[in-house]
């Protein structure tokens, strides 16, 4: 088991928390807060270890994409980078339908 930080620097705010996903073989859940600083921080906890390069690539361009200002939690069972997009998608959807 590792235990994962990233920041970035977004400026987008999130209003309320979003969960989306479940912690099972291959999936993972995404939890976004309200942030409580001027980044984006992110708490992983993943059953994989030795993928943090994978993690920060797929970050990256999702953040790229969509500079949300969150604290976020993601605990993972071994999803795939695709996945993971998808559940951080997912979340991000989910923030704007329930505006």
């Amino acid at each position: 088991m590792e235990k994962l930080t990233f920041s970035f620097k977004n400026t987008k705010p999130v209003q309320h928390p979003v969960h989306v996903g479940v912690v099972a073989s291959g999936d993972l859940e995404v939890i976004f807060k309200p942030a409580t600083s001027k980044e984006t921080t992110l708490h992983i906890v993943t059953g994989s270890d030795g993928f943090k390069e994978v993690w920060q690539n797929v970050l990256t361009r999702f953040f790229d994409r969509y500079p949300l200002l969150a604290d976020i939690e993601i605990n993972d069972f071994g999803a795939t980078p695709g996945v993971v997009n998808l559940r951080l998608t997912q979340a991000m959807e989910a923030l704007n339908d329930e505006k």
